[in-house]
């Protein structure tokens, strides 16, 4: 497969889930019923970044993944916001930012951890806990290395790095399996345009259930299609992750917790390993019952998890 091509498929990975969720019916309605907070915007890096911002305390950060945006973390925001000021973001191209993909350099993580850390130093927030999903993880890996002085903690929920997988035995074997049993059936989707076909032949993939589209609720279903258009563009792009190292990775000194999920695919497995060997100060936890869809199929168990970490490392 050639390198290109295989870079290329790797970004969808990252689609991973942003909108999923398979909670129950019970705690969707409870979750409608409570009042929603007022969305902002703030200016940054030429355009208008859309967020929330709620309760009082150490600053969380939660960064989504792609097919996902602010509301990707609703299972979270209210209990996290009883003793911090919890604050989530849609990144660029997400709903409902107005920006327009005219240039693919705008696609790469490094630049959303660009965005990021831009973000966080215009609201001012010192120093915060990130949390981040998949893309997101990513994102928030790259801004804690080059901006160590705005990073209290980090929460790395199954972030994927194809040079870290790479660099493990055998992880070219299961990437390029990954690939061809997941992706491609739904890179060909996206190229005939069907991308409700291509986001369910994803999210099975990347879960390793093909029944799991079946059972979204419609409401995710809709965030989903609505964060569609930035996949399109990510396709044409063939460096949408940094080439990171070893070194690189020992740069974060910051306290981190790498999240994963007892079902997931390997090769989530793969990177979380190789950050356990290459972090220094770093602790893992593995969510019972839950595929890549960390948040949405184990909301409780998540917040319990990253809640403790971050309390232990809060300030005095």
């Amino acid at each position: 497969m050639k390198k290109n091509f295989f870079c290329i498929i790797l970004f969808l990975v990252m689609i991973c889930l942003s909108s999923c969720n398979n909670g129950d019916t019970d705690k969707t309605t409870q979750n409608e019923n409570q009042a929603t907070p007022e969305i902002k915007s703030i200016f940054i890096n030429g355009d208008s970044i859309h967020y929330l911002d709620m309760g009082k305390g150490d600053p969380v950060v939660f960064i989504h993944g792609v097919v996902g945006d602010y509301r990707t973390w609703g299972a979270q925001m209210d209990e996290f916001a009883k003793n911090h000021r919890v604050i989530a973001y849609s990144r660029r191209f997400a709903f409902p930012n107005k920006q327009m993909i005219n240039d693919s350099v705008n696609l790469t993580v490094n630049s959303h951890a660009k965005d990021l850390s831009e973000f966080l130093m215009a609201l001012n927030l010192g120093k915060a806990h990130l949390v981040g999903h998949s893309f997101g993880a990513n994102t928030a890996l790259i801004t804690a290395i080059d901006h160590p002085e705005l990073v209290h903690s980090l929460t790395l929920a199954e972030a994927l790095f194809p040079s870290l997988v790479l660099n493990t035995s055998g992880g070219d074997t299961i990437m390029n399996n990954f690939i061809t049993t997941t992706f491609m059936p739904a890179a060909e989707a996206f190229k005939n345009n069907n991308n409700e076909k291509a986001v369910n032949a994803l999210i099975n993939g990347v879960t390793g259930d093909n029944l799991y589209s079946s059972r979204l609720p419609q409401k995710d279903r809709d965030i989903m299609m609505v964060n569609t258009p930035e996949i399109k563009g990510i396709l044409v792009r063939q460096d949408i992750f940094p080439p990171v190292t070893c070194d690189d990775i020992k740069k974060v000194k910051a306290p981190v917790l790498l999240l994963k999920g007892d079902k997931s695919p390997v090769v989530f497995s793969l990177t979380i390993n190789e950050l356990n060997r290459c972090l220094s100060n770093r602790e893992i936890a593995t969510l019972a019952n839950t595929s890549h869809g960390l948040e949405y199929e184990n909301p409780d168990g998540f917040n319990k998890t990253v809640l403790g970490f971050i309390d232990k490392h809060s300030r005095d």
